[in-house]
């Protein structure tokens, strides 16, 4: 992972865990529900942000450097790879 993404996701990251000690929080305090599921959307967008940052850099280096490589086996690899946690993340 190139550094500029690691540093950026890493901070996210930080965010989303306060976010996720906020949410025990509300819970523990009886929130109201309707305000505990707006905050867990909030999470899991700010997930996919993380997500979306991740996948950008394995593409823009990991499969990018296979493909400049010329190794058919390893470019069918990074494409499975790329196939394969998309269907997970598509579930």
């Amino acid at each position: 992972m190139q550094a500029d993404t690691k540093q950026s996701c890493g901070a996210r990251l930080k965010r989303i865990e306060g976010q996720v000690r906020g949410l025990s929080k509300m819970v523990e305090d009886d929130r109201y529900c309707i305000d505990i599921v707006t905050q867990i959307a909030a999470v899991r967008a700010a997930l996919r942000k993380v997500e979306e940052a991740v996948l950008q850099d394995h593409v823009a280096h990991c499969v990018e450097g296979a493909i400049r490589s010329g190794d058919p086996d390893e470019q069918r690899r990074k494409v499975a790879e790329l196939i394969e946690v998309f269907g997970r993340t598509a579930r």
